[in-house]
């Protein structure tokens, strides 16, 4: 079969699924203030009654914190962090948040930096960021040849101590391919290591990963596509694609950007604000 062919075969279900009742309508939605129009990462404080965003390349260097019905609390300065652009949010089992700067949209970006700084504790202070490097030992020119960009990424989360990346495949011809790297969250420079890989599907459209995220109970591994998610669970080790894979189709209007689990059977979703639909808050069951 070729593949143009496995390319339509692929891409329909998608369109279909998601113009359709088979998509997976929202149990809530929120819209969020108007300064968050890029929404690129989402977190949940311990509670669960606040919501931490950031926003992507070209946005301030802020963390903004939310109620869980979109409404802005406040927002916190960063100091010793740059939004170069900053693509997802992670937290530890202590609270603390992380933000991937990683995005590299032309795969040629040497400074790759996730950000390590406490959750917030409503003092207005300036939040000061720690700085943990890493690079793709794969990678061996900036930028590669045109079917060999591999090394963007928007998607990440926090297990056992290391952060797992999985990458945003911006190949031509599109081949759908995501690479998982893990990388220790710890100060300093760091070779990620590359543990595994994943075919989403064909449509450079749908299936580039936007987000990620592990459950409360780090038994499922959710990751964000536009109007797709594709969940994992039952896996072993740290390659989480060879686990149990369902694939859940949702209702959003536009770019679908940011995930992260309110419970094992719920999560919180962002899009991006496009042609004044968009910029909300969802709530979706997994059930």
């Amino acid at each position: 079969m070729s593949v143009w062919l496995k390319s339509i075969l692929l891409f329909f279900p998608l369109v279909l699924l998601n113009c359709s009742p088979y998509a997976q309508k929202p149990l809530a939605e929120h819209k969020l203030p108007k300064t968050l129009k890029e929404s690129s990462g989402l977190a949940l404080s311990p509670d669960g009654k606040r919501v931490w965003i950031i926003q992507d390349q070209g946005n301030p260097d802020k963390l903004y914190e939310l109620d869980r019905e979109g409404k802005l609390i406040s927002d916190y300065k960063l100091s010793h962090a740059q939004n170069h652009d900053w693509e997802d949010l992670a937290q530890d089992e202590a609270g603390n948040l992380y933000i991937g700067d990683f995005g590299n949209n032309d795969n040629e970006r040497k400074d790759l930096t996730i950000y390590k700084l406490t959750a917030p504790n409503g003092k207005k202070d300036k939040l000061k960021a720690q700085k943990i490097t890493f690079e793709y030992p794969q990678q061996r020119k900036f930028p590669p040849k045109k079917e060999d960009l591999l090394f963007d990424a928007e998607a990440f989360f926090y297990r056992d101590g290391h952060f797992f990346i999985i990458t945003k495949n911006r190949a031509d011809p599109f081949t759908g391919k995501a690479l998982i790297y893990k990388v220790p969250a710890q100060a300093g420079h760091h070779k990620a290591q590359l543990v595994g890989s994943f075919i989403t599907c064909m449509d450079q459209h749908s299936c580039r990963i936007t987000g990620a995220d592990i459950s409360p109970s780090g038994k499922q591994v959710a990751l964000l596509g536009s109007g797709t998610l594709w969940l994992f669970s039952d896996f072993n080790g740290d390659d989480f694609t060879q686990g149990q894979l369902k694939i859940q189709y949702l209702q959003a209007p536009t770019q679908t950007e940011a995930v992260v689990f309110i419970d094992e059977n719920t999560v919180l979703i962002a899009d991006e604000e496009n042609h004044k639909t968009g910029r909300k808050l969802y709530t979706y069951s997994l059930e």
